[in-house]
């Protein structure tokens, strides 16, 4: 018995989307936030449940899953991110569906729940504090987050927000500049 040639290119595209189809959703659905963190999505996975460990450098941090450093804004308001656009680019919040189970590390003395960004996002909080990683971190353990602009800081375990860390900004010249900066300065937060 012969095969019609057009059967079977039919038949090899139809296996070949479905083999393509099948990669792309099992990529989606194993998407973690370490891959975030190094910029490989656009857009956060959604988690049905977190589980939040924690380190016990720097006085005792949170971490996210693999091992991730976890990171507070102390420009944002309790159960308010502020870090949208570029800020989110290099500070991808902890994400997880709404509602979802989130499990914190023993130790942990503030209540985790999850907030709605003005992305629509729902964003993990820990004792109303939005988390954040840091995309400058490649490994579990990295803190290179910490004390960013002095506004960074790593989400400590106790819960208690740390304050802004006093400016390092040079003091204001005593004559007026002879020329003008052609760019203001960035912070990337």
């Amino acid at each position: 018995m012969r095969l019609n040639p057009r059967l079977m290119s039919l038949a090899s595209l139809a296996i070949g989307v479905a083999m393509v189809a099948g990669a792309c959703s099992s990529a989606a659905a194993t998407d973690t936030p370490g891959s975030a963190v190094q910029g490989a999505t656009a857009t956060p996975a959604m988690a049905a449940g977190v589980t939040i460990g924690s380190a016990s450098d720097l006085g005792g941090f949170l971490t996210g899953q693999n091992g991730m450093t976890l990171y507070v804004l102390v420009k944002d308001s309790p159960d308010i991110s502020t870090c949208t656009g570029t800020c989110a680019t290099n500070w991808p919040p902890l994400t997880a569906a709404a509602g979802a189970a989130i499990t914190g590390p023993s130790g942990a003395t503030g209540p985790f729940a999850t907030i709605t960004r003005t992305d629509g996002i729902a964003q993990v909080t820990y004792n109303h504090m939005p988390l954040y990683y840091y995309s400058g971190d490649s490994k579990a353990g990295d803190t290179g987050g910490e004390g960013k602009f002095g506004l960074w800081f790593v989400a400590p375990l106790s819960g208690v927000t740390p304050t802004a860390a006093p400016s390092t900004a040079p003091a204001a010249p005593t004559t007026a500049p002879t020329t003008k900066p052609t760019t203001a300065p960035t912070y990337g937060y």
